[in-house]
């Protein structure tokens, strides 16, 4: 192989060095005279170029003692150069073969790199995973146990809604019971204001038919009338307290009124029969004042119940307000 540096000059330049020398120009002697660099190969060639170019021109009369060495010596430089060139293919081949060998181990240096490379990042992703499974186990842990906190808390939530719900049930029987007891009391008061009304109705209704039989024999005592006129007062006072208590009973009282106005104005003819009105206005004051009474009372007791009742409603209102705010809220 040729290398730069060397041609047929530099060749035939060494090979006249040796010849004004005395020295046979051999391959080794030449490349030796040239500071060994060049291929043997190339250098034979340019030898046997300059020789064919000067055949017997450069080399003076040779014996033939010289001329069989240097037959033997052409020899031994062929064998040399054969030799040689098969060195030279086999280093070439070699030097393909190391650079092909070191190509591979390059290739499988970056291979191993590469590698090395993917087990660093499978080790680190590994890693990771194992401290994702190893945190994903302590939050599976914690949520199971939040999970039995939060089974305990509505187990004990859904206990305490049964006993609320027993004690609405139990409010809500009451207030029903309350509320039919208060209905049936409110009948059975309404029944009785009906018939006393009735009767009311009924003596008012016989006062006037007397008082206006008395109203043709009422000339007899003036002093009477006169008491009489002050009883009729009072009795329109009554009246008027007894209207303002019973809403009820306020147009038939106004009527009473109306109706004892009229005897007030016509008393100076009832003078025969003015000891038996009074009588009877006074029995007729009693039972007012009776049926006074009781509807003071039944007012009293209607005022009770409705307390009870508002207060149970309030109660039932509590336990439900309650509830809701027991009631666990659903998590986002």
């Amino acid at each position: 192989m040729a290398r730069g540096g060397v041609n047929k000059a530099v060749v035939h330049k060494a090979r006249q060095a040796l010849l004004a020398r005395g020295e046979h120009p051999s391959i080794d002697a030449v490349r030796i005279e040239m500071g060994n660099t060049g291929s043997k190969t190339t250098i034979h060639r340019y030898l046997k170029e300059l020789d064919s170019d000067h055949p017997g021109h450069d080399s003076p009369q040779i014996s033939v003692d010289d001329e069989l060495l240097q037959v033997v010596s052409h020899l031994s430089q062929r064998i040399q150069e054969q030799g040689q060139a098969r060195i030279d293919e086999a280093l070439s081949r070699l030097e393909a073969r190391e650079r092909l060998m070191r190509e591979a181990v390059a290739q499988a240096e970056r291979q191993l790199e590469e590698l090395t490379t993917q087990h660093s990042r499978q080790t680190a992703e590994l890693q990771q995973q194992g401290s994702a499974l190893l945190a994903t186990s302590n939050a599976l842990h914690a949520q199971q146990t939040e999970n039995a906190r939060l089974s305990q808390a509505c187990q004990d939530l859904d206990t305490r809604l049964q006993d609320r719900d027993a004690q609405i049930r139990s409010l809500e029987e009451k207030h029903l019971h309350a509320r039919d007891a208060l209905e049936h009391y409110r009948s059975a008061v309404k029944e009785q204001r009906e018939q006393e009304q009735r009767r009311h109705e009924g003596q008012v209704q016989q006062l006037q038919m007397e008082l206006r039989q008395a109203q043709q024999s009422a000339s007899i005592r003036q002093d009477e009338i006169t008491q009489l006129n002050r009883d009729n007062e009072r009795l329109l006072i009554e009246a008027r307290n007894t209207r303002r208590e019973h809403d009820e009973l306020g147009d038939q009282l106004q009527k009473s009124e109306i109706r004892i106005g009229q005897l007030s104005e016509r008393s100076q003819q009832a003078h025969q029969q003015c000891a038996l009105m009074e009588v009877r206005l006074s029995t007729s004051q009693r039972e007012n004042d009776q049926l006074g009474q009781q509807l003071t009372e039944q007012r009293q007791q209607n005022r009770l119940l409705e307390l009870l009742l508002a207060k149970a409603e309030v109660t039932m209102e509590n336990l439900r307000v309650s509830q809701v705010n027991d009631t666990p809220k659903p998590e986002s």
